[in-house]
């Protein structure tokens, strides 16, 4: 497991290239932060989690619909990591960042 502190601005291409045994990492929920290609050969990689105070956002938002929806949708990569094919980890958790970003600018 890999656990990113919230200061964290960027991983660059390769960071997490070649770990097989990579089944975790936790990240701060920022845009475009994540390079393209960072986790290639990481067949383990199962669970993302978010780092810093996106769930205390989360848990502040007044309607509790809100509440459900962004909260499934954080769960949502972890549902979707363990299936992916080789090369695909890496755009699904950028494209999934972006969505939970939009989603929290939206609320």
């Amino acid at each position: 497991d890999v656990e990113c502190g919230e200061e964290l601005e960027t991983l660059q291409e390769g960071a997490f290239n070649y770990c097989p045994k990579l089944k975790r990492i936790a990240l701060p929920l920022k845009r475009n932060m994540i390079g393209d290609r960072v986790f290639i050969e990481c067949p383990m990689l199962a669970k993302v989690d978010l780092v810093g105070g996106v769930h205390n956002t989360v848990a502040s938002l007044h309607l509790e619909s809100w509440r459900r929806k962004m909260n499934k949708e954080i769960n949502r990569i972890n549902q979707t990591l363990p299936n992916l094919q080789e090369g695909k980890k890496t755009p699904k958790i950028q494209q999934w960042m972006g969505s939970v970003i939009d989603r929290l600018d939206r609320y």
